[in-house]
């Protein structure tokens, strides 16, 4: 139950698990409050699924509701009181707390008609708040910030104060691009908590419909014993092979990425089984560590769940949810064989035997089998068919008790030995439910609160004026764009979870990243000459001396120094005329993947690499050294963005996304020979040279020549480094000898 409690370090994962053990399901049975608490969370998780399927609630009282209930279980879960939370007073204190939160919650979802009915026709005003209702908003923005700091840390509420203080007064004492008007404060107050963009508004929908089912269905998962079959089916797949205990980790990373939202999650659950195989196989603890942390982290880029950032990225970007899970696949596959190849390559260098017990455990095998692929089946199929995630992760949900019931209906009539599925009774329903939502409560805290910060953005409009800096400082430059947005994610993701800087990143620099993708193309109609009356028109209003040229055709270079001039305003209105609504999507689509991929990286990149960190603790290594070992295994979450800016990896038809896709695993396997100084033996000095010429060939997109020339180059290295490496071993016999 440990690893569904959302902390930042391994040991606090502990002391919080044993300061709640009360809360567990085990603990119910000695406390009546735990009792309670554990009804309301199953209660709780059935909501969650009724109101999707079944219910038609508006939307204020859906999120309202939801909120409602993880600010409760949020106060319990994560008390101020520390170690001596449990204990009576303190119990009395956050229950309290946290009924008077859910109160102001639904309190303000029922009064919105009321609110608008209110109208001053002096004042003009379309609302007015009721003493009442002004101190149910102002308990909603405290308990959200306060919230927000207990299952997060500091850095969310501090930019919620920020994001406040910047449209209530802040903002008219800034210059340039960030200068915004003072809002008064009612305004801000109805903003806040009524907007689409505000506390009960997208973001809000985002959690209550769609990641909290997925986190219940996890619950489910691991309570029926599927995550054992995850175990297995590795062991099964790369067991026998040199280093198989790493290959066992990469594979069961990547599935349990399924089940989990949360790379340290992952990393705590997989990695009390895969570290100490790995470390036993011979490979070094804190490289042990590093594929685990890198591995698991990877598992928020893997179809069908990734997470929560394909449900964020639908919502905001509009494109199906479906179409973005498609796009996803081939970049999943090269990140996780990027880190299997730095496996191969290191079980190679420093000759990691297979000296260990692989026994596959067939009984788990089969009987978890049945639990994981049917029901994810189901959810897959569902979603393909298009209907929505929250529809199909409840059906989901329904096929997995179902199944459970079925096989051990079956197991009974046969009565074979190894087959021994898991019955989901009463008591695993109740324990799946509270695994879903304990790790759904931070989550369920951070989009409602940010959704504060989302509507300052959106009111005051400094998201253009952040999109604007970064085209500035880009100067047109992709690949710089590129690099300043992986910065802000790294520091981001030292004090947030990797959802919530996605989402903060994906607010203020993905119009800037589509924009400058979108003005490589009007770039190119530039250089061939642009005569339509009505795109013409458009240059009109920008003061350069090449407008008078645009029809006859710039050279590139005075194509960019032009697309430089245009005021980010003016580049607003004028993408949609001069590019298609279809490559427009595209441009976004592959901006917010950059960005989501790019936020993954504060995982295993020091100084603060928390994923790496759990690693580290079950490896018994240096936390530091295996964050730094981590950074190099995952090095695929750079490489596959910078693709995704520069090949139609994502644009592409079938044909091209698998050209793309199969060389560019010869580009990456040279990339990590280079980092790593070895391949399948011992690299000589010059077989750099030609490592990076096939990098490059292999890279290069949809020119098959230079593609197949840089493949053959990295096998003519990997042979040439095998052959030497077997002479070496030979001579070092022969001296033995």
């Amino acid at each position: 139950m440990a690893e569904a409690i959302n902390t930042s370090s391994p040991t606090e994962t502990a002391h919080i698990a044993d300061r709640y053990s009360w809360l567990t399901l085990e603990g119910a049975k000695k406390s009546k409050t735990a009792t309670l608490i554990a009804a309301f969370s199953v209660l709780f998780g059935i909501w969650h699924i009724l109101t999707n399927v079944w219910f038609v609630e508006p939307g204020m009282w859906q999120n309202a509701i939801h909120f409602a209930g993880f600010a409760f279980l949020a106060s319990v879960f994560h008390s101020p009181f520390g170690d001596k939370a449990g204990e009576k007073y303190a119990l009395v204190f956050d229950i309290a707390y946290g009924l008077i939160v859910a109160a102001a919650a639904l309190w303000i979802a029922g009064g919105e008609d009321g609110m608008y009915e209110r109208t001053l026709a002096v004042t003009g005003q379309a609302w007015q708040f009721r003493p009442i209702d002004w101190v149910a908003g102002f308990i909603l923005v405290f308990a959200g910030i306060d919230l927000a700091r207990r299952v997060s840390g500091w850095v969310i509420p501090v930019l919620v104060i920020i994001s406040l203080s910047y449209i209530l007064f802040l903002g008219s004492h800034l210059p340039g691009v960030f200068r915004a008007a003072s809002l008064p404060l009612n305004d801000v107050m109805f903003r806040t908590l009524y907007n689409d963009e505000g506390m009960f508004g997208i973001l809000a929908s985002i959690s209550s419909t769609n990641i909290t089912l997925f986190m219940i269905f996890g619950g489910f998962l691991v309570a029926s014993g599927a995550s054992d079959f995850v175990i297995e089916l590795s062991k099964l797949v790369a067991g026998r092979i040199r280093g198989g205990a790493a290959f066992v980790a990469v594979i069961s990373s990547a599935l349990t990425g399924t089940i989990s939202g949360s790379a340290i999650a992952n990393t705590a659950s997989t990695g009390v089984i895969t570290i100490p195989l790995m470390k036993s196989n011979g490979f070094r603890a804190k490289f042990a560590g590093g594929v685990e942390a890198a591995a698991s982290t990877g598992g928020q880029l893997m179809p069908p769940i990734m997470g929560a950032g394909a449900f964020v990225m639908a919502s905001y970007t509009s494109i199906p949810y479906s179409t973005i899970v498609a796009v996803s696949v081939v970049p999943a596959f090269l990140y996780f064989l990027s880190v299997a190849f730095i496996v191969r390559i290191e079980a190679v260098k420093y000759n990691v035997g297979d000296e260990i017990d692989m026994t596959i455990d067939y009984g788990k095998l089969i009987s978890g089998g049945l639990t994981f692929i049917i029901p994810l089946t189901v959810m897959i199929t569902l979603l393909l068919s298009g209907v929505t995630p929250s529809y199909a992760a409840s059906w989901a949900i329904g096929a997995l008790v179902l199944v459970s019931w079925g096989t051990w209906v079956v197991a009974k009539i046969i009565n074979y030995a190894n087959f021994k599925p898991i019955l989901m009774d009463h008591k695993l329903i109740t324990q799946a439910f509270m695994i879903g939502i304990k790790s759904s409560i931070m989550t369920g805290i951070l989009l409602v609160v940010i959704g504060i910060m989302n509507n300052a953005i959106v009111t005051s409009g400094v998201g253009n004026g952040f999109s604007l800096m970064i085209a500035q400082w880009s100067q047109g430059s992709l690949v710089i764009a590129i690099l300043l947005i992986a910065l802000a994610s790294l520091v981001l993701g030292m004090g947030l979870p990797v959802t919530a800087a996605y989402i903060i990143l994906a607010i203020l620099t993905a119009p800037a990243l589509a924009g400058i993708m979108a003005d490589s193309l009007i770039i190119e109609q530039l250089v061939e000459g642009i005569t339509d009356p009505t795109k013409m028109a458009m240059f009109a209003l920008v003061d350069s001396p090449h407008i008078a040229n645009i029809a006859t055709g710039l050279t590139r270079a005075d194509a960019a120094e032009l697309m430089s001039t245009i005021p980010f305003e003016v580049a607003i209105t004028l993408r949609p005329l001069l590019i298609e609504p279809e490559v427009q999507t595209v441009f976004l689509l592959t901006a917010h993947l950059i960005i989501f991929w790019l936020s993954q990286d504060s995982n295993v990149t020091p100084p603060v690499c928390l994923a790496a960190f759990a690693a580290a603790g079950i490896a018994g290594s240096k936390p530091m050294a295996t964050g730094f070992e981590s950074w190099k295994i995952a090095k695929g979450l750079y490489i596959v963005p910078l693709m995704f800016a520069y090949t139609p990896l994502i644009s592409g038809n079938f044909v091209e996304v698998m050209q793309i896709g199969i060389f560019a695993l010869f580009g990456i396997y040279a990339f990590n020979a280079l980092v790593q100084n070895y391949a399948e033996g011992p690299m000589k000095i010059w077989f750099i040279p030609i490592l990076v010429l096939g990098a490059v060939g292999a890279f290069w997109p949809l020119n098959l020549m230079a593609n197949i020339g840089g493949a053959i180059l990295v096998i003519g290295v990997i042979m040439m480094s095998k052959r030497h490496g077997s002479a070496d071993m030979k001579g070092e016999a022969v001296a033995q000898s």
